[in-house]
Formats: C-alpha cells, structure tokens, sequence
C-alpha cells in the first residue's frame, strides 16, 4: 500500500513537473533581442473581422506597434469594412497597412465638418461649436515612412460639408493602388514640405477634395470629379519649389457634371502641374480660377502635354503657363522629392 502511493506521489509529481515545464516554455519563451512584446517581431499582423487574425479592429494592431522601429512592420487587413477613426501617432514609423483586395478591404468613418462637437463640463456654458475640417479625417497619419497598398478610405458621411477620408503630416508616405473616397475636401496633405507618393490609386470627391501644402507626386492615378467644382487646392508655402504633381492621371467625371476647373490656390503660392495627363471635355477652357484675383500673381499652375478634349491650351487663364520640353524633362519623383536624405519612392 505505501509503495502504490509512493509510486503515484512520483508519477503525480512528474506531471507537474512536465506542466510547469511546458508552460514556461510557451509563456516565458525568449522574445527577439531587443522585443518589447510578442508583436515586435514577426513582422507581419493579421486583421480580420471574422476573427481569424490576431486582432479583429485595425486600432488593436496598431496600438501593439513599437514606437521608432526601425524595421519594417505590416499590419496585413483582411477583407471587410471596418468603421474605425484612426491615428498612426507621429512616434510610429516603417508601418505598412495593406488590404487583401483593394475595393473589398474598406476603412470607413462619417465625420463631417458641421457635426456639433462633444460638450464637457468645462465648456457647457459655451455656444456649441462645430468639430471643423481638420478632425472629419478617417485615418490621420502624423508618423514618418508609413505606406498604405491596396485598401479603401472612405469618408462616408452625407455631403453635408467638408469630410476628409484621408489626412497627412508624416514625411515619406506611400500609397500603392488605393481608394480614397469622399465629397468635399477627401484628401488633405496637411504638412508644408512633407512628400507623399500615389501610384496608382483612385481618388474621388465634388470640391477641393485633394488640398493642402505637401509635395505630392500623383502617378496614373484616376482623379473622379462627382460635381461641378475644383479638383485641387493647393496651399504650397512660397519657399517650397513644388507642390501637386500628376503624372499620366486620368480625370474622370461623374454623369452630370459639366464644369470643372483643375485647381484654385487655397493660399498664395500654390503649386499644381498636370502633365501626360487625360483630360475630359468638362474641364473648363481657362482651366484653374485664381479664388482671390490678385493670387493670379503669385500662384503657380502648370501644366504639359495632356491630351483629351479638355486639354486645349489656346483659351486657358493667361496666369498659368505651359512647361517647357526641357523644363518637363526636369521634373520628376527624384527631383521634387530631394532632400539630404535622398529619399525616393520604391515603387
């Protein structure tokens, strides 16, 4: 009798033994040098709403990124619509967010200009106040080196005033075969100086609906106009020597629009260039408004060799100018987008 229960105190004790075993072997196995959690590295995370990936809401891999890495994270989203308002924080950079199917893969918010903010305790005595264009964004992006492929943003609020799908501050953006749709005011590049590159993405809005101060460079992009309106605004700062731009793009235009111009100059140097572009017969013979008349002087609209029948060139505003064959030459990614650090898209 007292050798069974020796035996079964052994036996009993070995299979603790083997559990604790296991369980700091798979609780307490060692991270990648210099890991802070589990999602440092490998280098990819799976978002999927049907709960097949590590994190069901994009919010949740993001918040799980290492601020300053300095290797190259995907966050890898699986189809569906996720209703998130997002923040890429400016201390996050080398992320990558990118869709599974480009127009089945949708992040949506509908925030839109003339929402009535939250009230606190501290401003209830105030009149309320309207939330404004600069908080409408679905997705924000403050950090460096971020680059979205193959995802839908969309602002999907009514048209009831300005609603942006899309707003930037980080340098070094990325946006390979992307959607962003909206109304007024989609995409906002909300930073003087920084450089953003689109390739091949769809962009669509009614007014102003890509604006801001930023260098973009927009290549083979569909531009779609949903109502007679303007297509850019560019707000670029005077000692900045490019702003907007597109490269073999074709704008396009919805069923009932008739009127269009290619931009107006939201501040005084604003910079925008069309070349190799299609342009559809709605464009407006002058091509651009100058919004305030003595912007005519100072604004910067440009364009080269488009082709379409929007693109006549013998009736356009006499304040914008044709580019030169040497001048056009000049211009492309690697010469708007120099800096000391040499940075040029990858794709």
């Amino acid at each position: 009798m007292n050798s069974t229960n020796n035996r079964m105190r052994i036996e009993g004790l070995s299979h603790w033994a083997i559990g604790v075993l296991l369980f700091h072997l798979f609780t307490f196995s060692p991270l990648p040098a210099g890991a802070a959690s589990q999602y440092d590295n490998p280098d990819t995370i799976v978002v999927s709403r049907d709960g097949t990936g590590q994190f069901r809401n994009i919010s949740e891999a993001i918040e799980v990124c290492r601020a300053f890495m300095d290797y190259h994270k995907v966050i890898y989203v699986k189809k569906g619509t996720y209703k998130e308002k997002l923040i890429l924080p400016q201390w996050l950079q080398n992320i990558e967010i990118c869709g599974e199917d480009r127009d089945a893969t949708i992040i949506t918010w509908d925030d839109h200009a003339n929402i009535v903010a939250d009230v606190s305790p501290l401003t209830s005595h105030l009149s309320p106040q309207k939330i404004g264009t600069f908080r409408t964004y679905t997705l924000k992006i403050e950090g460096n080196d971020i680059t979205l492929k193959n995802i839908t943003i969309e602002n999907n609020s009514a048209r009831l005033g300005q609603a942006v799908a899309l707003h930037t501050q980080g340098d070094r953006l990325q946006f390979i075969n992307c959607r962003f749709l909206g109304h007024q005011d989609t995409v906002y590049t909300g930073m003087a100086a920084t450089r953003l590159y689109f390739d091949h993405c769809y962009i669509e809005g009614t007014t102003d609906f890509i604006f801001g101060p930023s260098t973009a460079w927009f290549e083979a992009c569909t531009i779609h106009c949903k109502a007679n309106s303007y297509i850019t605004a560019a707000s670029t700062p005077k000692e900045v020597a490019y702003g907007y731009v597109f490269s073999h793009c074709n704008i396009t235009v919805a069923a009932d629009v008739d009127k269009v111009y290619l931009g107006r100059p939201w501040r005084d140097y604003g910079y925008t260039l069309f070349m190799h572009c299609t342009l559809p017969a709605q464009i407006r013979p002058e091509g651009w408004h100058h919004w305030q008349k003595e912007r005519e002087q100072t604004a910067r609209y440009l364009e080269f060799e488009n082709s379409g029948d929007g693109a006549a060139t013998d009736q356009r505003a006499p304040w914008s100018r044709q580019l030169t064959k040497k001048e056009a030459k000049e211009i492309t990614p690697e010469t708007i987008f120099r800096r000391t650090d040499e940075w040029h898209p990858s794709h």
